[in-house]
């Protein structure tokens, strides 16, 4: 099935899509077919920007060649193969990604997914420290598995699958004095993003992050920082942490790791790594050679093209335009290189619906308030002007 399937093909397999799956998404009847860049298009061949970037999946842009072509080199030649069964790629996957990192961060666990990381990465701080609390902030969010979860806040989706993996501790995000109070000699490791994405787009000050770093060496703990989001170029550096001058003890990172195949992996300190014993942890498909050859191509695309570099120049300009927008619904704007948040002084989702549908621009929410955009970071300065001219006019009108 190509994207050059009659009219009436994409809207049966549409309302497939949205007859049998199992309803726990809301769904747009928007059907997309086709991305490159940081555009996509829709069945009618209509283009839209993408800020939503596959929730910052995308930030090497839609179909990356060199992803596509690192991908189609595996897939002739092996797939699939269990991490007990050493491969190539797998060796030049993590010695691409331990290059790029602080030396101290130089073992390397490799799932799925994000959740799968932050999962792994609590794992072994229980087995590194022999300790069962952790310490999570306010508005956090960490994934939606069982454990992931459990470092989640948001109420509604912990709630109704509580009792979850305890004991965690919840602090105000950026209160220094609150993390001074919650960490203690039962807490195995403090989670924490470098910029809260889900939780409304909130960077963390140089203040509380280099805190966080003080606080769990004195106490013991570990401090893990979930760059799912934040890694791979999108806050102005290679990974958020370079911001604030510390490196943590475990490192998740996701999302735009695999320059659109699915790949998590959470890296770690040495010490940390040999803690776990043998077959404490495991993954059928982690570190599997498709995934591995995606994420040494989306590497190498990013350390060659130093798209850090773009959001660090485009981002801070982005912000300014739409702090310049003259509408008294506007509360603040913020964020991290080109990752944005548009806060509003009410409900953001008919200026979303309004932006799709009349000016063919593609945002999502961070809460109810929060505008989110998570362009790829190859996106043009010409397009984002014109998310600005498209924000303002729903804005204003």
């Amino acid at each position: 099935m190509g994207v050059h399937m009659v009219r009436e093909d994409w809207q049966t397999l549409l309302e497939a899509e949205l007859t049998l799956d199992t309803g726990v998404y809301t769904k747009h009847h928007l059907l997309l077919v086709r991305g490159q860049g940081a555009r996509v298009w829709d069945a009618e061949g209509n283009a839209y920007i993408d800020c939503v970037g596959g929730y910052g999946v995308a930030n090497l842009g839609h179909s990356n060649p060199e992803v596509v072509e690192a991908v189609k080199r595996q897939a002739e030649t092996l797939m699939s193969m269990p991490q007990t069964l050493p491969t190539p790629m797998r060796g030049e996957f993590y010695r691409t990604l331990v290059s790029l990192l602080p030396p101290e961060l130089n073992r390397v666990f490799p799932v799925n997914s994000g959740t799968e990381a932050n999962e792994a990465a609590l794992k072994f701080a229980r087995a590194h420290t022999g300790r069962k609390k952790f310490v999570a902030a306010m508005r956090g969010f960490s994934g939606r598995t069982m454990g992931s979860l459990s470092v989640t806040w948001e109420p509604k989706y912990r709630e109704p699958f509580l009792p979850l993996v305890e004991p965690v501790a919840f602090i105000p995000y950026n209160d220094v004095e609150a993390l001074k109070r919650a960490v203690d000699e039962e807490t195995a490791a403090v989670i924490l993003e470098p910029v809260q994405g889900e939780g409304g787009v909130r960077p963390a000050t140089q203040e509380f992050l280099q805190a966080a770093r003080e606080i769990t060496q004195e106490k013991g703990a570990l401090l893990i920082l979930d760059e799912i989001q934040t890694g791979m170029g999108r806050t102005g550096k290679r990974f958020a942490f370079e911001h604030y001058g510390i490196v943590p003890d475990i490192l998740t990172l996701a999302k735009a790791i695999g320059g659109g195949v699915p790949l998590g992996v959470a890296v770690m300190r040495e010490e940390v790594a040999k803690s776990m014993p043998k077959g404490g942890h495991g993954t059928t498909f982690g570190g599997n050679p498709l995934a591995m050859a995606a994420g040494v191509a989306a590497l190498r695309y990013l350390e060659r093209t130093r798209l850090w570099e773009r959001a660090a120049e485009l981002g801070p300009w982005f912000m300014e335009k739409l702090r310049e927008i003259p509408s008294p619904k506007i509360r603040e704007v913020r964020g991290l290189g080109l990752m944005v948040g548009l806060e509003l002084k009410e409900k953001v989702a008919p200026y979303i619906e309004r932006l799709e549908k009349e000016h063919r621009i593609l945002t999502l929410q961070a809460g109810p308030t929060v505008i989110r955009f998570l362009p790829p970071l190859v996106i043009e300065k010409e397009d984002l002007e014109r998310v600005v001219e498209a924000v303002k006019a729903v804005l204003l009108a």
